[in-house]
């Protein structure tokens, strides 16, 4: 079972294995408040991806399909994650403001065969 959650919220017990699916570490949190078991920093989109969709919504669905193309191209890493969440749940955890529109959600939705 894969979740999605804001490095802001406080870690809880149903959270499973907390991996971190930022390039970047986010602003303002120390690693012990954040709880994180795993930091996947290429589990994110690259520089050049998340500067261009500068969380603008209007962007969201080309955002998602330029992402779930650079996401085709790490198949190991991939690999990893189904098998995580296949064994238990796992949740991805961004440090983004949108709960709905961030890459934790578009990277659920992939590893969840969601990209249409």
């Amino acid at each position: 079972m894969i979740r999605v959650k804001r490095v802001y919220d406080a870690p809880s017990g149903d959270n499973g294995e907390r991996i971190l699916v930022d390039r970047l570490w986010p602003r303002g949190i120390s690693k012990g408040r954040a709880g994180i078991d795993l930091w996947l920093k290429e589990a994110g989109p690259s520089t050049e991806l998340r500067e261009w969709f500068g969380h603008d919504r209007a962007r969201w669905e080309e955002f998602c399909r330029r992402y779930w193309a650079e996401l085709y191209g790490k198949p190991a890493m991939i690999r990893i994650l189904r098998e995580k969440a296949g064994g238990g749940v796992i949740t991805l955890v961004y440090g983004a403001r949108d709960e709905l529109h961030n890459n934790a959600v578009a990277l659920k939705m992939y590893l969840e065969g969601e990209t249409g």
